[in-house]
C-alpha cells in the first residue's frame, strides 16, 4: 500500500510537467497549454524509498499522454537526463522528480506488475491513526503470458525515447506507450487501463523477454 500525505507541493506535479513536456520528442500539443490530470496509478517500491506514480495527462486539445514518474529524497546518480525537476513537499522536504523510464526501480516495478498481474498499489491516508483508503482514479489489468518468477531486470542498459519509449534491461524489454489509445496491437505481456470517460481498456505498456 502507498501512504499518501496531505501536503502542499511546490511547484505542483502539473506545473513541473507543463515546463518539461514540450521538450519531449513524443509530446503533442501547444507549448504553454494548460496540463490537466486525466487519471493516475501507482506501483510499489519494495524498499519503500522511491515513490512510483504514472500520470495520464492532456495538454490543451492534445492526446492523452502517459508520464510515469519517480519521486526520490536524493538525486539518482547518473540520471540528470531524466530529471523532470525538484519540488518542495511540506511533509517530506525536497523531492527529486524523474521521468521513470530512466529509473531502474520503475523498470523492476513495471515488469513485476505486468508479468505477475500484481496491478496497482492501494493508496491511503492516515488521519488520527485511522486509515482512509483513496478510491483509485483508474483501473489497470494485465493480458498475455504471466510468470510466477519475474526475471531480474537489472540495470537499465538504454532507453529509446519516442512513442513507445523502450526500456532495455538485461533480461527484458519494456515499452511505455506515451500516447494512450494510438497503439492497440501489442506483443508480449500487456498492461491496460480504463478510467472515467474511457470505459474500454486501452494498452499502456508491454514487457517482452530479451
Amino acid at each position: 500500500m502507498a501512504l499518501l500525505h496531505r501536503a502542499e507541493v511546490r511547484p505542483t506535479k502539473l506545473e513541473l510537467l507543463a515546463a518539461w513536456l514540450p521538450d519531449r520528442p513524443w509530446f503533442q500539443g501547444k507549448p504553454g497549454a494548460e496540463v490537466e490530470r486525466v487519471a493516475a496509478y501507482r506501483f510499489d517500491d519494495p524498499a519503500g524509498e522511491v515513490g512510483i506514480e504514472t500520470l495520464l495527462v492532456r495538454a490543451g486539445a492534445g492526446p492523452v499522454h502517459q508520464v510515469p514518474l519517480t519521486y526520490r529524497g536524493a538525486p539518482l546518480d547518473g540520471a540528470q537526463r531524466w530529471l523532470v525537476g525538484t519540488c518542495e513537499h511540506s511533509v517530506l522536504g525536497r523531492r527529486w522528480v524523474y521521468d521513470a523510464c530512466g529509473d531502474p526501480v520503475y523498470a523492476a516495478a513495471l515488469a513485476t506488475a505486468v508479468l505477475t498481474g500484481a496491478g496497482q498499489v492501494q493508496e491511503y491516508f492516515e488521519v488520527d491513526g485511522v486509515r482512509e483508503v483513496r478510491t483509485p482514479s483508474m483501473t489497470i489489468a494485465v493480458a498475455g503470458p504471466r510468470t510466477a518468477v519475474v526475471p531480474e531486470v537489472g540495470p537499465v542498459l538504454r532507453v529509446e525515447e519516442g512513442d513507445p519509449s523502450r526500456i532495455v534491461g538485461e533480461s527484458v524489454e519494456l515499452a511505455v506507450l506515451r500516447h494512450v489509445g494510438e497503439h492497440l496491437d501489442l506483443p508480449g505481456s500487456r498492461l491496460t487501463g480504463s478510467w472515467e470517460g474511457q470505459p474500454t481498456a486501452l494498452p499502456l505498456a508491454y514487457v517482452s523477454p530479451r
